[in-house]
C-alpha cells in the first residue's frame, strides 16, 4: 500500500508512522541496492539540491552531496558567508530565489523559525539538516542502525544521557514515538525535556536526573554537553554534566552485557564520552554515522526523487 508522500521534512513531529517506517524501509532498500548493485537507480537525475549551510558539518555536507550524487543529481554548497541568512537576506527571500535555480533546499540553521519560513515561502522541498529545534535526519539514521544491529524498536529501550533539552534528543523522542520504542531521558534538572515536546512526542519517555535510571537499556546514547552557539555556557555544564559521562562504569549499570552505544558526532573526547566506550566493542558510533547517507538518499529519492514510500 502506497503511503501518504511528503511535501518537506522540517522535523518529525510532521511525519506520521507510516512515512517514518516508510522512509526507514526505503534507506534499507537503496543501502542494499548500491552493496549488490554497486550503484543506485539515478532518481534524481537531473535534480539539483541548493544546500544552505548557518553552521559548518562534516556529516551533513557529505551525506547529503554524496546520496544527491548516488542518485544520479547534484549537490550546490552555500557557504554561511555566501547568504547571511537572516541577515544579510532574509530565509523567505532565500527560499523563492533558490526555488527558481534548485529542485530543493537542505538547510543546517541556528534557527528552527528560518527553516519554517523557507517552506512557507519557497516552491520546492525544503529538508531540516539541523536546527536548534531538531535534528530529524539524524534521529532517522539512529532508528536505522538500531533497526538494523537490535531488530525490532518497539521491544527495546533507548537511554538518553547528558543534555536532554538538545534538538537531538527531541529528534529522539519524536523517533521513539513513530516506532514504539521505550525511552528514558537522564539529565539534571534545567536540562530536562521541555514538557510540551514530550508530550506531543506520543513516546513512553520517563525522565530522570539519576544515572543509575539506565539500567535496563538496550541503547545507550549521548551528545556534547556544549553545542555550537553554547559556548558561553561551556563552564556551567563542564562542572555540571561529568556524572553523566558514557564511559564503563555506566555501560555497568544498565545490567545488560548485550548494551550498545550511539553519539550523533562531533564526540568531544573526555567529555561526554570516553575513548574506551566510543572505541570499544558497544559502539556503533562508526555504523550510525554511514547511516546518515542512507536515510538522507531515502528523504532526497521521495522528496526530489519522486520514489514512493511503501
Amino acid at each position: 500500500m502506497t503511503i501518504e508522500s511528503l511535501s518537506h521534512f522540517p522535523d518529525l513531529q510532521s511525519v506520521s508512522s507510516e512515512q517514518f517506517w516508510g522512509l526507514l524501509h526505503l534507506a534499507a532498500r537503496l543501502k542494499d541496492e548500491r552493496k549488490r548493485l554497486g550503484a543506485n537507480a539515478p532518481v534524481c537525475a537531473g535534480k539539483a539540491l541548493a544546500m544552505v549551510f548557518t553552521k559548518p558539518s562534516l556529516r551533513t555536507r557529505v551525506s547529503f552531496e554524496m546520496g544527491m550524487h548516488h542518485l544520479g543529481g547534484t549537490a550546490l554548497y552555500l557557504s554561511p558567508a555566501e547568504i547571511g541568512l537572516g541577515t544579510r537576506e532574509s530565509a523567505p527571500d532565500v527560499a523563492r530565489v533558490l526555488g527558481g535555480y534548485c529542485d530543493g533546499i537542505m538547510a543546517r540553521v541556528f534557527e528552527h523559525k528560518h527553516i519554517l519560513e523557507m517552506m512557507e515561502w519557497g516552491t520546492v522541498p525544503v529538508i531540516n539538516g539541523l536546527s536548534d529545534f531538531s535534528h530529524p535526519c539524524q534521529a532517522l539514521a539512529d532508528i536505522m542502525t538500531i533497526w538494523e544491529h537490535l531488530g525490532d524498536p518497539s521491544k527495546l529501550t533507548l537511554a538518553y544521557v547528558g543534555d536532554g533539552s538538545n534538538n537531538v534528543a527531541t529528534s529522539l523522542m519524536q523517533a521513539a514515538g513513530k516506532v514504539g520504542m521505550k525511552m528514558c531521558v537522564v539529565a539534571p534538572a534545567g536540562y530536562q525535556p521541555d514538557a510540551q515536546v514530550l508530550a506531543d512526542s506520543g513516546a513512553d519517555v520517563y525522565v530522570s536526573a539519576d544515572p543509575d535510571a539506565v539500567a535496563g537499556a538496550d541503547v545507550l546514547y549521548t551528545d556534547v554537553w556544549t553545542s555550537m552557539g553554547q559556548e558561553s555556557e561551556r563552564d556551567v555544564r563542564l562542572a555540571l554534566f561529568p556524572p553523566y559521562q558514557v564511559n564503563e562504569d555506566l555501560i555497568a549499570r544498565t545490567q545488560n552485557p548485550n548494551v550498545r552505544v550511539l553519539h550523533c558526532l562531533p564526540a568531544h573526547r573526555g567529555e561526554e564520552i570516553t575513548d574506551a566506550v566510543a572505541d570499544g566493542p558497544a559502539s556503533l558510533l562508526f555504523p550510525q554515522a554511514h547511516n546518515r547517507l542512507h536515510a538522507q538518499k531515502a528523504i532526497l529519492a521521495h522528496l526530489l526523487g519522486g520514489v514512493a514510500l511503501e
